[in-house]
């Protein structure tokens, strides 16, 4: 990618984070659409996984994004990977607990299994491409 002109680089790096950017608000777009389509505002509940996933590992592993998957010796960082997997599955659980007592409909838990893909799916791509590191090569 180095004989690759810079502003062939800067317009493939802006795509991609507009790809990122159509993902995210996809998902949010999902979200809403699980509770204003069926006039039932509970399923909004598993929008604050999504707030509450980054802040265990920005509070005990730091700001590092490889110290998520690397070996740690460290408890705290351990602590923060526990704490961030069980957000993680509470973007499953609230939806799956709400369609088991009844309070929403099969079709707001499928919007909102799809939000939570959606956003995994963008999550996964932001690593993908955090990994390439190609933005210092501008």
């Amino acid at each position: 990618m180095d004989d690759i002109p810079g502003y062939v680089r800067y317009c493939f790096n802006t795509g991609k984070l507009l790809f990122l950017a159509l993902l995210v608000s996809g998902g949010i777009v999902l979200q809403i659409l699980a509770c204003a389509l069926y006039n039932n505002w509970w399923p909004m509940l598993s929008a604050i996984t999504y707030v509450l996933l980054p802040m265990p590992l920005l509070f005990f592993a730091g700001s590092d994004g490889s110290s998520m998957f690397s070996e740690s010796d460290n408890s705290w960082v351990n602590f923060g990977k526990f704490l961030t997997g069980a957000s993680t599955l509470g973007g499953i659980a609230i939806p799956s607990i709400l369609i088991h007592a009844g309070v929403i409909g099969w079709a707001a838990f499928a919007l909102e299994l799809s939000s939570f893909f959606v956003f995994v799916l963008a999550i996964l791509c932001f690593l993908w491409m955090s990994d390439e590191d190609s933005y210092s090569m501008l």
